[in-house]
């Protein structure tokens, strides 16, 4: 019998169609199609006269999906994709989904070194920038920076309270160091007990289940992480 098979992208991972990606996502022919123009997503792979999708292409939708998910605008969707590089691996665009706090109500906005110093307030010398940097209120895009509205007056001021950047990093490298032992650890937990109890793991019932599971483990993380600080300082060393 003679079965059909969708053409691989260049890493070997099978393309799929329009059918399958918008099976996979939930998502109508019209609105997979409305993205593309607005350019929350690439056209698709050209082979012959047929387009495929490729798992950039889900990973891409599934970043916007769970950009709604938390009440962002379109705008402001259009802003943060315009962000992720061309280049951007379905690896890279899961993280940066990953990343994205239950809790945050709104979007890094990029800035240049002037409109960041009319935000804060304040002059900001180049240690200034760098321990906001640390501590993860803002990154650099070239030679702008894209800041978490959100957070920049909790860095403005632990910056006129003198808070030095050596222990900002690292702050940084411990939250950097557990946090990817967490999600090991987590990993094992999930592949070793509860993807076993699914046939697909790439059915809806089980995406449903780690998107519903997803900001109960950071709101059960950060309860962990306070109760620990609060027991430290009852009994310091």
């Amino acid at each position: 019998m003679d079965i059909t098979r969708n053409p691989a992208d260049s890493a070997g991972e099978a393309l799929l169609t329009l059918e399958e990606l918008t099976k996979r996502t939930g998502l109508s022919v019209r609105t997979v199609r409305f993205y593309t123009t607005k350019g929350l997503l690439p056209p698709p792979v050209r082979r012959g006269r047929s387009g495929y999708y490729s798992p950039e292409h889900l990973a891409r939708l599934e970043l916007v999906q769970e950009l709604q998910s938390h009440g962002f605008t379109l705008a402001a969707i259009e802003r943060y994709v315009a962000g992720i590089p061309g280049d951007a691996t379905p690896e890279d665009i899961a993280l940066a989904r990953t990343m994205l706090a239950p809790w945050q109500s709104d979007l890094p906005v990029e800035m240049d070194h002037r409109r960041l110093e009319a935000k804060a307030g304040r002059e900001l010398s180049d240690e200034d920038v760098a321990t906001l940097q640390a501590l993860g209120v803002l990154r650099r895009r070239g030679s702008a920076y894209l800041v978490a509205g959100n957070q920049l007056a909790i860095g403005i001021r632990l910056l006129e309270l003198g808070f030095p950047r050596e222990v900002a990093v690292a702050a940084a490298a411990v939250y950097q160091e557990h946090g990817e032992q967490m999600a090991k650890e987590l990993y094992e937990v999930i592949s070793d007990k509860l993807a076993p109890l699914y046939d697909d793991q790439r059915s809806d019932h089980f995406r449903e289940v780690m998107e519903r599971l997803k900001p109960l483990s950071v709101g059960g993380l950060v309860t962990a992480y306070e109760a620990a600080v609060a027991r430290a300082a009852r009994n310091p060393r």
